[in-house]
């Protein structure tokens, strides 16, 4: 199963694991291209055991409970991105020679003859919204595309269903590219990098090679963040293909192979003839939604991908208008006595809590949650002159409250111990205590969800409506 396409599955033993978003529909995908699967998972629960017997019932064999064992005549691992890469099956799976694929790596190589170009994002924040506004100008110039990856349509079922597309926006993790070695992006971009699932990844070092696998073997743009050097060094490093062009995008003037901001315009001076005289206009700053700093850097990364596969400019500018944002994401929930409220339940780590925070002069924020192993003294450090006062919930909250000590002492601090239901009400309204007119009450948690909340969209429903509660 060397770098060719694999065109018979026939009799093939593959095994897939973990169950899942992306385990099932491999599973599905495999067995109808005649392999022989086995599912192997970790956990034996209703959830497991339902998608179980939906897979059995096809044929596939599943083993519930057990997902360190290598299974006997396994010629190939199609893993859930999630897996870890220390785990005894993959050490098992290397000593006996056997190749490890993601479920990215699958669809890349189950791609037909003549099928769409990948545009491809990566980064630790603002992954999602890129895509989204990526596929939205991709749209407007008439080009049959789909966002597709960690979010939207499966890539499986992209690859693999009878809609055919030009072109795929492609979301990609840390981990969906860490399994994916032989992906070739038309073009591909790295909107930041900052310390995020290094439990998984094992370091910080091995987190941003993983990220930089996305520009390996690039046809025609490198994008990075002039902002972040580490995204920078990512394209240097890059085996890129013959005249691959690595371009900038930044929120002060661009410079030539650059995009960037020019008296509220979004501008493109990589994309045009003559690019050390000329600029072209993209869009208005205005036609961002929301037009907080990181979602302009967001915009330009988009507008970046699309100019590289020959979008015009007038593309970008509707693109971006016809584009809304997701929920729980810088959204303006209501204003209440001067007050705004804002939901940036989507801020599940420092770097995403820092961009929150820097859009806003004058902030009482509701932050806490689970850590993930973070540290806050740089997040807090720099968004102390902006803090009217803070509201910490959650579990790890202590790690913040001890930063703001160390940081920004005179903010008055109100610690919350509730884990309740009724905790994010008591919240709002202690941050409605410490608000005054213009001031912004910030849900930018920079932690995960999961010791209050089932997830950040659920954590960003309760403060939406307890802030409705107060404006009753």
């Amino acid at each position: 199963m060397g770098s060719g396409q694999v065109t018979d599955w026939q009799g093939k033993h593959v095994t897939v694991a973990g169950l899942g978003v992306s385990g099932v529909p491999a599973a599905k995908a495999l067995h109808g291209l005649g392999a022989k699967v086995t599912v192997v998972n970790d956990g034996d629960d209703a959830r497991a055991r339902e998608q179980a017997a939906e897979l059995e019932a096809l044929g596939v064999t599943v083993r519930l409970g057990d997902g360190d064992t290598l299974p006997d005549g396994t010629e190939l691992i199609v893993t859930a991105p999630g897996w870890r890469p220390d785990k005894p099956l993959f050490a098992a799976a290397d000593a006996a020679g056997v190749p490890v694929w993601g479920d990215v790596e699958l669809a890349w190589r189950l791609r037909k003859p003549g099928a769409a170009d990948w545009l491809a994002v990566t980064g630790t924040n603002g992954k999602t919204t890129t895509v989204q506004m990526l596929a939205s100008i991709l749209e407007a110039a008439g080009l049959r595309t789909a966002a597709v990856g960690n979010i939207g349509v499966s890539l499986l079922d992209a690859v693999l269903g009878d809609e055919e597309y030009d072109v795929l926006a492609v979301e990609l993790s840390s981990y969906q590219l860490h399994w994916a070695p032989s992906l070739r992006a038309h073009s591909a971009a790295v909107l930041n990098l900052a310390p995020d699932h290094l439990d998984w990844h094992g370091s910080m070092e091995a987190y941003a090679k993983d990220k930089g696998r996305i520009y390996e073997g690039n046809r025609v743009a490198c994008v990075y963040n002039t902002a972040d050097k580490a995204t920078e060094d990512l394209v240097r490093e890059a085996d890129v293909e013959e005249g691959c062009r690595a371009i900038g995008f930044t929120l002060g003037t661009p410079g030539p192979s650059q995009l960037g901001v020019v008296e509220g315009l979004l501008v493109d001076r990589a994309f045009v003839e003559n690019r050390q005289k000329n600029a072209q206009e993209l869009a208005e700053v205005a036609d961002v939604k929301p037009a907080a700093p990181h979602n302009i850097a967001n915009a330009l990364a988009a507008a970046a991908l699309a100019r590289a596969y020959g979008v015009p400019a007038s593309a970008v500018r509707e693109g971006l208008r016809n584009f809304t944002p997701d929920a729980h994401r810088i959204a303006h929930v209501a204003d209440v006595d001067g007050v705004a409220y804002v939901d940036d339940s989507k801020a599940t780590n420092t770097h995403a809590a820092q961009a929150s925070l820097a859009a806003y002069d004058s902030v009482v924020w509701i932050a806490g949650g689970l850590a993930k192993g973070a540290t806050f003294d740089e997040l807090v450090a720099e968004a102390a002159g902006r803090l009217r006062g803070a509201v910490l919930i959650g579990r790890d909250r202590a790690l913040i409250r001890e930063a703001l000590a160390r940081h920004a002492p005179e903010v008055p601090v109100v610690d919350l111990e509730r884990t309740d239901t009724g905790a994010m009400l008591q919240a709002v309204r202690e941050a409605r205590r410490l608000a005054r007119p213009g001031d912004t009450v910030l849900l930018a948690p920079a932690c995960a969800s999961m010791d209050m909340f089932a997830n950040y969209n659920k954590r960003g429903e309760a403060f939406a409506q307890a802030v409705r509660e107060l404006g009753a």
